[in-house]
């Protein structure tokens, strides 16, 4: 029998081929990495945004309603005739405003009524400094009875709203200029409430530029004091 001089070759890929192989491989999985953190990175700076606007409509919404809601405040002290209570306070710290606000209003946001309006409250709103964060604010609000004082000199409880505020700018229309205080007790001022009140806020966003956002609200009891 001849004997057989040459042997079937072995199919199989080259050194060369397979380095070429993961060469090609890497590129693709690095590809794909990268996409999958900007769509990462995406999604968290858009949470980030939806949450700093929802906080900060939110706080607008909240303050609209009770400015809405701005009544006669029951003085505690006997025979004293009762009078508006809204005393709006301009502040500016490092360029920014940071305004307070202190409402006598039916509209609060807690406690509400079943049917109709509740009792009357006195709502506080008040920026505080971020002990975490430098140059961000907490915006507090503290609400107690308009009618009951409280009781062995306890003082209410503050919520915080937002620890994100950056600024917060109330101006007053009086029907003819925007102030950037009010004072309902003072008895120079002719009008105990102001026509319509402006609110701007600004909110820090974890990621990207701070949101801005504003509203007006008309202030009904005081058109309807003013008819009169």
């Amino acid at each position: 029998m001849p004997r057989r001089t040459k042997m079937a070759g072995a199919s199989g890929f080259t050194l060369l081929e397979m380095m070429l192989a993961l060469g090609i491989l890497s590129m693709v999985l690095a590809m794909l990495a990268e996409s999958f953190n900007v769509v990462s990175h995406g999604k968290i700076h858009a949470e980030a945004r939806i949450d700093a606007a929802q906080a900060g409509r939110t706080i607008l919404w909240q303050m609209g309603q009770e400015i809405c809601g701005a009544v006669r405040a029951i003085p505690n002290t006997p025979n004293a005739q009762p009078n508006m209570l809204l005393v709006g306070a301009g502040h500016m710290h490092s360029g920014s405003a940071i305004d307070s606000l202190t409402i006598s209003t039916f509209g609060a946001g807690h406690h509400r009524s079943v049917f109709g309006f509740g009792t009357e409250e006195l709502v506080t709103y008040s920026p505080q400094p971020n002990p975490n964060h430098r140059g961000w604010y907490l915006l507090t609000r503290t609400q107690q009875s308009g009618l009951v004082p409280p009781q062995g000199g306890m003082t209410p409880t503050s919520v915080v709203l937002a620890d994100n505020l950056l600024a917060l700018h109330i101006r007053y229309f009086d029907g003819q200029i925007w102030n950037e205080s009010w004072n309902s007790q003072d008895t120079a001022n002719s009008i105990a409430l102001p026509a319509a009140i402006s609110i701007d806020v600004e909110m820090a966003s974890a990621v990207g530029p701070p949101m801005e956002m504003s509203t007006q609200i008309t202030v009904p009891m005081s058109l309807q004091f003013q008819a009169r």
